[in-house]
């Protein structure tokens, strides 16, 4: 098993990279999925981000208003950090138990958002950075996911640099480009993995 870190900033396209990898076989394990599935409603995780936050970081449904909370935390670090504490050993769980399902040969990919900023890199055999400039990223915060611009840049400022994600990565896929030029470096960073398994 080849298990894989791969991480980027907020709008520079792992999750489009991460599909991708999947159609090529990779057997994703989604952190963002994983951080969702942990607080859904009836979970101790839920229970637990209520108890710290109060109701009004919920739905009039129960479930989390992922809005509202975001809000709160992505404006006071110790909030955030707060928060962190609650659902990182639960998402860290649930990816082990993914992993451990995974095929012997399986390369497994490990979609992680904030790798660079809590200091995971060792966990991986190699880690993958999906990189664009900020400006892009900002660009298309705002142009494809409606972000106001200063809400983009606080989410963007609360994670790591450019900087210190690159000085992790091991590989680096520069998506800075137009969506068409995506697959082909994907494609070579596969043959890479795979180059690395035999």
């Amino acid at each position: 098993m080849l298990k894989i870190g791969l991480t980027g900033g907020i709008g520079a396209g792992k999750s489009e990279v991460s599909r991708l990898l999947a159609g090529h076989g990779a057997v994703i394990v989604d952190s963002d999925l994983i951080a969702r599935e942990v607080v859904a409603p009836g979970t101790e995780g839920l229970r637990s981000v209520v108890a710290e936050f109060g109701p009004g970081v919920l739905q009039g449904d129960g479930s989390l208003d992922r809005p509202a909370l975001g809000a709160v935390v992505f404006a006071d670090a110790q909030k955030l950090s707060a928060l962190n504490a609650i659902v990182h050993p639960l998402v860290r769980a649930r990816s082990a138990e993914l992993e451990a399902a995974a095929a012997p040969d399986a390369v497994v990919v490990h979609d992680v958002p904030l790798l660079a900023e809590n200091g995971l890199a060792p966990l991986y055999d190699l880690v993958v950075v999906v990189d664009a400039a900020d400006e892009v990223r900002l660009e298309r915060l705002t142009r494809l996911r409606g972000m106001a611009e200063a809400e983009a840049k606080a989410r963007m400022a609360a994670q790591a640099t450019r900087e210190d994600r690159l000085a992790v990565a091991d590989l680096v896929i520069d998506n800075s480009g137009p969506l068409e030029l995506l697959a082909p470096r994907v494609q070579e960073v596969w043959a890479q993995l795979k180059a690395r398994q035999a």
